[in-house]
């Protein structure tokens, strides 16, 4: 493959042969951890050689899109590779409040989003899910299995997400939810908190709006649901902080005591 003329200039080869790949990965339709064709048997489908595949293939590991294992070939990178998602826990520090509050507000901007989204795509299926993944969070709730409600509360939020019909808020909802969970049990002992009876009731809204088609009021009602767990974490780190039981040592003003 020599290089190819564009807009402005030539791309070079591997640059196109990147592209390439990434469209046999989508027509092959392999999954994130999926084996890919080796190196010569890219060379020979894309009609290129293998110094131009090898470059390629460079290029998308360095991009999060392709993972090579020496001596096993190649892979299509697992979805924390996708947005950089998977280093965002390198600098994510679940009990240093900045981070946690700066979460919060990236978590609202998505939820916001999602349930918009779903109010206007979601499909019979996908409501089905949300309105089971509600029921669960409620059982856990009244039968004090904080287990149950925390399988229903992520499993609420992800049927959201899934019913947006956006691939990378679907990916950015998950990675967020996994860092809030860092927090929740570094920071707060996986402390469901005073907020879950409420939350029930804030899932139920949302899910109704979905429902009822209505964009304006489901971006409404998760934006308070959001907004009310974060009052709750508020609540929590004041008890923690002030509390002389609660308190072994000094208090760290970036962070959650014990």
């Amino acid at each position: 493959m020599t290089d190819t003329p564009r807009e402005g200039g030539y791309r070079p080869g591997y640059e196109v042969a990147a592209e390439q790949v990434l469209e046999l990965i989508a027509r092959l339709g392999l999954r994130p951890g999926d084996r890919m064709p080796t190196e010569n048997d890219l060379a020979g489908q894309l009609g290129t050689s293998r110094t131009v595949v090898r470059e390629a293939v460079k290029i998308l590991s360095a991009l999060g899109r392709v993972r090579a294992q020496k001596g096993r070939g190649l892979y299509v990178a697992d979805d924390e590779g996708m947005l950089g998602a998977g280093r965002l826990a390198s600098f994510f520090l679940p009990t240093d409040l900045d981070h946690v509050y700066m979460l919060f507000e990236f978590r609202r901007a998505q939820e916001m989003e999602t349930s918009r989204l779903a109010a206007r795509r979601a499909t019979p299926a996908e409501l089905r899910a949300v309105e089971e993944a509600a029921a669960v969070c409620r059982h856990g709730f009244e039968t004090g299995r904080e287990d149950l409600f925390n399988e229903g509360d992520d499993a609420f939020h992800t049927a959201i997400a899934t019913a947006s019909h956006n691939m990378f808020l679907q990916i950015a909802v998950r990675e967020a939810r996994r860092l809030q969970a860092q927090s929740s049990m570094i920071g707060m002992h996986g402390s469901v908190g005073g907020h879950a009876a409420k939350a029930v009731e804030e899932h139920d809204a949302i899910y109704q709006a979905i429902r009822a088609g209505d964009p304006a009021a489901a971006a409404h009602a998760a934006a308070a649901h959001v907004d009310n767990t974060l009052d709750d974490y508020r609540r929590e780190i004041q008890h923690r902080l002030f509390s002389p039981a609660e308190r072994p040592g000094p208090a760290v003003s970036t962070g959650w005591p014990g």
